[in-house]
């Protein structure tokens, strides 16, 4: 799902979705997670395209029925149509887990876990490398990580997602970073840190998601907390190339939650002479 649909999802906006499937590949109860938090699949139900209606569009965040329809005609229009139920179920629990800092017995039990991860690869350790890697280069794409341990992309992904798992990482609109619970077996098990000398991270309220080509635009102008997006108007936030509609209203949401707004607009021509 896109981030627009997921963000509708979330906000109650948007509670279905219409895919051609040759048969179904959700059941109902399975809870997705998904950059927004658990997205609940509610129902699945086969469905002719000819009773689909502008309500249905409407749920499901067309902006039309004709749009809708044409959607579902763009890709194998020989498929069977479904509709899938959907409901916002929460955040997602690793989010917490994350942020837990695990006492002695549960970091013995997190090492050991990570001893199993290290056995069964075929391709030998790679748990606490990775761990040191994303502690090391926070904010980095993927595929030059992956490259810096000599492993192809999709391989290193999988394990990263081995490692989210257990709350150790946390995925960024681009790259990773350790999670404080990650930082706490790397220090039990003494590994040096090249991050323990880094200068404290400015004081404010982290970016929300936002994208990789909005995140890249604000931080590329130095714009890495909501503080410093408060500081520009909502007009030279626009003008940032990567930065649509999407970012702009998680943005807005972000700051009001954070009692925050942007910049009032300059005047467009000073006030006519009296």
């Amino acid at each position: 799902m896109r981030p627009a649909e997921l963000a509708a999802i979330r906000a109650g906006e948007v509670d279905v979705a219409f895919r051609r499937w040759e048969q179904p590949r959700v059941r109902v109860g399975t809870q997705m997670r998904t950059a927004v938090g658990l997205v609940e699949i509610t129902s699945v139900d086969r469905v002719p395209v000819s009773s689909l209606t502008g309500a249905d569009a409407r749920r499901a965040g067309a902006a039309s029925l004709a749009a809708l329809r044409q959607g579902l005609d763009r890709l194998h229009p020989e498929r069977p149509v479904y509709r899938i139920g959907l409901r916002y179920a929460g955040t997602d629990p690793r989010h917490t887990l994350r942020e837990a800092v695990p006492d002695t017995a549960e970091i013995d039990a997190i090492i050991a876990g990570l001893d199993r991860l290290d056995r069964a690869a075929p391709t030998g350790p790679w748990t606490r490398a990775t761990l040191l890697l994303i502690d090391e280069l926070p904010a980095i794409r993927a595929p030059d990580l992956a490259q810096r341990m000599g492993r192809d992309t999709p391989s290193f992904k999988q394990n990263v997602r081995k490692l989210k798992e257990r709350g150790l990482t946390e995925s960024l609109d681009i790259g990773y970073r350790l999670s404080p619970r990650g930082a706490a077996v790397l220090d039990h098990e003494g590994h040096p840190r090249t991050t323990r000398d880094r200068p404290a991270p400015e004081p404010g309220t982290p970016l929300p998601h936002l994208g990789a080509a909005a995140t890249r635009a604000l931080t590329t102008h130095g714009v890495v907390r909501l503080e410093q997006v408060a500081m520009l108007s909502e007009g030279e936030v626009r003008a940032l190339h990567g930065v649509g509609p999407y970012a702009l209203r998680h943005l807005r949401a972000a700051l009001d939650a954070a009692g925050l707004a942007y910049r009032a607009e300059p005047d467009a021509s000073p006030p006519a002479a009296s």
